[in-house]
């Protein structure tokens, strides 16, 4: 069983959303990086915070309910939703606001954007 700590992800310059608390458990231990290019720096931060397991989601995949935050980057409409619609926390690297077709599920308490390294504290 692993020993997990907490991290407060704030948003960025030109961001929206948050503060997330992210705190990865046994039955939760992924920090899904879906930026493409292996895993990102903020999700790697994020994992070297935490305790969590770093995976590259362009690369394999795990079910929803295994992610303890999902690391996008998305600047548009389709990915900045899909997250949070099966209630994942969602990290965009990305300003991004609540927009597209899944816009309703973009909730401050499920997202976080603009997230550079220097937003993410220890709980």
């Amino acid at each position: 069983m692993g020993e997990y700590k907490s991290v407060i992800v704030e948003a960025g310059r030109g961001g929206w959303g948050g503060p997330l608390k992210i705190t990865p458990t046994d039955d939760k231990p992924y920090i899904y990086s879906v930026t493409g290019g292996g895993i990102h720096p903020v999700a790697q931060a994020i994992a070297d915070a935490t305790g969590g397991i770093p995976f590259d989601g362009f690369k394999s995949s795990v079910p929803f309910d295994k992610i303890a935050v999902a690391v996008i980057d998305c600047g548009g409409t389709a990915r900045v939703g899909v997250y949070p619609m099966k209630k994942v926390l969602t990290v965009d690297i990305h300003g991004t606001s609540p927009a597209g077709p899944l816009a309703m599920f973009i909730t401050k308490e499920l997202f976080v954007s603009g997230v550079k390294p220097e937003n993410i504290k220890e709980a």
